[in-house]
C-alpha cells in the first residue's frame, strides 16, 4: 500500500511538472533588464539568450503602459496579461503578485514588470536553475537565471546606473556587463531590444521607439549594439526625409550629416546629404561628394536625374548637366 501511494505521488509529481513545462514553452533561461529613462520617459525591455528569436518570448511593452520580461521556464501570458492588469491601473507588484497566485508553476519563472512612474516589480522563483537572482533600482530591474557566476545581476544593475547616454545605451551597458561576468552557462545567441514611449500618442506606430532582434549570432549583444546604432543613424535620416519634405532644407543637411557620423560608410546617407548640399547652392560641397559615390555605385547617377521631376533634387538644368558628368 505504501509503495502504490509512494506511486501515485511520484506520477502526479511528474505530471505537474510536465504541464508546467508545456504551459511555459521555451526554456529562455537568460540575463534581461526593464527600465525606464528619467529625462524621456521612454521605457524597455532587453534582453540576451543562448536561444533562439529569445525577443520572440521574452520582451513585451506598450507605450503608456509598461514593459515586461519573463524568462526562465517562460510562461509567456505574464506579457500580455501583465501589461492589460498595469493598464487597469495596478501597480507592478500588484499586477505580478495576482499572476503569480494563479501559476502553479511560479517557482520555475523569472519575471519583472516596470510601469511608466518606473515602479518596478521582480520574481525568481526557487526552482530557477542556478545562478539566479535579480536586483531593483531606481527605474530599473535587473534578472538573470542559469549563469555562470552569481556576479551577473550585481554588476547589470552598476553598469545601468553608471552609464552616461539615452536608455539604449544603458541597457546595452547592462548586457554588456553580464558579458564580463561571463554570462549564459551555455554562451549566447540571440539578444532584443523594445524601447516604447512613456506617454502613448494614439497611433501605435508612432509609439515604437525602438524593436530590435538578433536572432542568431556568435555575439548577439555586440551585434545588437551595432544595430542600436544604426537605428540612431536612420533616426536622424528619416527626420531629414521629413524636413526635406517640408522644403527645409538646411535642417535636413544638418540630419543627414548627423546620420553620416553615426554610419560613415553607408553611400546613401552621403548621397542625400550631398543632395541637401546641391538645393542648398553649395556645389563646389557637393560635387566631390557625388563624384565618389557615383564613382562607387553607378545607380545614383541614375537616380539624381529622376528625383528632379518630384523636386527632391531643384536645381537648374545647367547645374544638373554638371552633376551628371561628375
Amino acid at each position: 500500500m505504501k509503495s502504490f501511494t509512494f506511486f501515485l505521488l511520484a506520477f502526479f509529481c511528474q505530471l505537474s511538472f510536465s504541464q508546467v513545462y508545456k504551459a511555459s514553452e521555451p526554456l529562455a533561461h537568460t540575463y534581461s533588464i526593464v527600465a525606464r529613462d528619467s529625462v524621456t520617459g521612454h521605457i524597455g525591455v532587453a534582453v540576451q539568450s543562448h536561444w533562439f528569436s529569445v525577443g520572440s518570448v521574452v520582451t513585451y511593452g506598450k507605450a503608456g503602459v509598461g514593459v515586461v520580461a519573463t524568462q526562465s521556464f517562460v510562461n509567456p501570458s505574464y506579457g500580455p496579461k501583465g501589461l492589460a492588469l498595469m493598464a487597469q491601473g495596478l501597480s507592478p507588484q500588484q499586477a505580478l503578485d495576482v499572476l503569480l497566485a494563479n501559476d502553479g508553476g511560479e517557482m520555475f519563472r523569472q519575471v519583472a514588470f516596470l510601469n511608466t512612474q518606473g515602479q518596478v516589480a521582480s520574481h525568481t522563483g526557487n526552482s530557477c536553475i542556478e545562478a539566479a537572482g535579480h536586483k531593483q533600482g531606481k527605474n530599473f530591474s535587473v534578472q538573470a537565471n542559469m549563469m555562470l557566476n552569481n556576479t551577473v545581476w550585481d554588476a547589470m544593475a552598476l553598469a545601468f546606473e553608471t552609464t552616461k547616454g539615452d536608455l539604449s545605451d544603458r541597457m546595452i551597458a547592462a548586457l554588456k556587463a553580464a558579458q564580463t561576468e561571463k554570462g549564459d552557462i551555455r554562451g549566447s545567441q540571440s539578444a532584443a531590444i523594445l524601447i516604447v514611449k512613456g506617454t502613448a500618442t494614439g497611433n501605435s506606430w508612432e509609439d515604437i521607439v525602438m524593436d530590435l532582434r538578433v536572432e542568431d549570432h556568435k555575439n548577439p549583444v555586440e551585434e545588437l549594439e551595432r544595430l542600436v546604432q544604426l537605428q540612431k543613424a536612420y533616426d536622424f535620416m528619416n527626420q531629414g526625409d521629413l524636413a526635406m519634405e517640408a522644403g527645409d532644407t538646411k535642417k535636413a543637411e544638418a540630419l543627414y550629416l548627423n546620420a553620416q557620423k553615426l554610419f560613415p560608410d553607408n553611400l546613401e546617407m552621403k548621397y542625400w546629404y550631398a543632395i541637401n548640399l546641391l538645393n542648398n547652392k553649395e556645389f563646389e560641397r557637393a560635387h566631390p561628394i557625388l563624384k565618389n559615390i557615383f564613382k562607387q555605385d553607378i545607380n545614383w547617377k541614375t537616380l539624381t536625374s529622376r528625383i528632379v521631376k518630384n523636386k527632391l533634387l531643384i536645381i537648374s538644368e545647367e547645374e544638373l548637366q554638371k552633376v551628371m558628368t561628375l
